[in-house]
């Protein structure tokens, strides 16, 4: 198995084109091998879309062990490396992410970043966290998709109202919170279709 992995970590360093590129990335994350974790991380830093996909594919597979590393690797100069590693944190969806996902949600100038992030925000599975009080950092959640839901861009807005309601359905000890912050969000809120997702949030946790 190892020398399989090297070969395809070799592959993918080797590729002389962008087609060979994605074959090799592809091959690399089916693998689904703790080994290939740095290589799928710096394969987010290209430009080239269906390799940083088939990447961000192949670290969520391999869930939680992708998160140490990719923490203390993500580029912090490459706005589409950025954004690709926040994809693969939301999916993962581990609580060790969460100040990174909040520094995104909030201050990133990229609005695909900014909506990565709420959306891996509202689906963290509080369940696996290592701390023994997650309230704190459940209101620090929930204080960052109310506060995001109110971003310049319509669809950081409407990504923050599915992220609400998805933390809302997970957490149902702060469900009557968010059912509030959701009805003061639809009285100031003007995009029609952002407006339509608060309700149908809020019709959907009642």
């Amino acid at each position: 198995m190892e020398q399989t992995v090297q070969s395809l970590i070799q592959a993918v360093d080797e590729a002389d084109s962008a087609e060979k590129l994605v074959k090799a990335v592809r091959a690399l994350a089916q693998l689904e091998h703790e080994a290939a974790i740095p290589t799928l991380t710096t394969v987010l830093r290209y430009n080239n879309p269906g390799a940083a996909i088939a990447a961000v594919d192949g670290l969520i597979s391999l869930g939680e062990v992708t998160v140490p590393y990719l923490l203390e690797n993500i580029d912090g100069y490459n706005y589409g490396a950025r954004a690709w590693a926040t994809r693969v944190l939301a999916g993962i969806g581990d609580p060790r992410a969460l100040e990174v996902l909040i520094d995104a949600a909030t201050s990133d100038f990229s609005f695909s970043v900014r909506r990565g992030a709420v959306k891996g925000l509202g689906n963290l599975k509080w369940q696996n966290s290592l701390e023994t009080d997650i309230f704190p950092d459940l209101e620090k959640t929930l204080g960052t998709l109310a506060s995001v839901a109110l971003d310049t861009e319509w669809v950081v807005r409407y990504a923050a109202i599915a992220g609400l309601q998805s933390f809302a359905i997970n957490q149902e000890t702060l469900r009557v919170e968010v059912m509030e912050k959701l009805t003061e969000l639809s009285a100031i809120e003007a995009e029609f279709i952002v407006k339509t997702r608060i309700l149908w949030a809020l019709e959907n946790l009642q």
